[in-house]
């Protein structure tokens, strides 16, 4: 399945919303999408996974990249994922630990635009 990566915003908050498989073949498409963003200056933003049936670790390592690279400005990146296969990849790898995953895109961006502590 091809994926298919747009964007919107909510308040603050950037969402980028990707369907398909993240895979070796595809991730440069997610990885430019977030990168153009975080380019422009904006250090609030959602990964919509609600769509993504297969995540590898080419995306997880994209995925990892971005994060850190938020956190390095003082920025934020929440995800929203609830496909089955994709939370087990977060699960098994540990990344469960380190991202701030949410079961629906509405809490994600809720806590991506909550204040920083």
């Amino acid at each position: 399945m091809p994926i298919s990566v747009t964007t919107s915003a909510a308040g603050e908050v950037n969402i980028v919303h990707v369907t398909g498989e993240i895979d070796v073949a595809s991730a440069a498409v997610l990885r430019d999408a977030l990168e153009a963003l975080i380019a422009d200056g904006r250090r609030r933003l959602t990964l919509d996974l609600g769509g993504v049936t297969f995540l590898d670790s080419t995306g997880l390592g994209i995925v990892v990249g971005r994060l850190k690279k938020l956190a390095r400005h003082g920025g934020t990146l929440t995800v929203a994922a609830s496909h089955e296969r994709v939370l087990r990849v977060f699960a098994i790898t540990g990344l469960d630990q380190l991202l701030d995953i949410h079961p629906d895109l509405e809490g994600a961006v809720r806590a991506a635009g909550a204040p920083r502590q």
